[in-house]
């Protein structure tokens, strides 16, 4: 929350996604290219050899921590917490990785980008994202793990 506004949930989560819709239309209106970051990660490393310039894939990367740790110096850090292992970190990385290949982008290609422009691929990929989520939540949930 921020400092003195103890109702800013509802308008933080509106700032933040004023944000991530003025950066995905910047990418389109300007480059061209969808601000998948799964596609723009791979771009930034090297391991795909085509989409937006590396250079914009590598600033659009490295903004991504450097946006957060700006925020956080800004209004506060914000409470997390992580599993006492890294592990189960690790291998959702992995799986979340291996599903935005399988599914040719991620949450926000798929999720921001291509809803907008009513692709019926990312109308199907998101849909399946947010069953698997469901899915996810409910069985963590019932073994008592949530």
């Amino acid at each position: 929350m921020l400092p003195g506004f103890p109702d800013a949930m509802p308008l933080q989560g509106l700032a933040g996604g004023l944000m991530i819709g003025l950066s995905a239309a910047i990418m389109l209106l300007a480059l061209g290219r969808i601000a998948g970051v799964s596609g723009l990660a791979a771009r930034a490393t090297g391991l795909a050899a085509s989409g937006a310039p590396r250079s914009v894939a590598i600033a659009f990367i490295l903004g991504l921590p450097l946006g957060a740790l700006l925020v956080s110096v800004l209004v506060g850090g914000v409470e997390t917490t992580f599993p006492a292992s890294p592990w189960p970190l690790l291998i959702g990385g992995l799986l979340v990785g291996f599903g935005t290949r399988l599914g040719s982008g991620c949450t926000s290609g798929h999720g921001v980008c291509g809803m907008s422009r009513l692709s019926p691929r990312s109308l199907f990929a998101t849909a399946m994202f947010m069953a698997a989520g469901f899915i996810t939540v409910g069985l963590l949930r019932a073994g008592g793990l949530l």
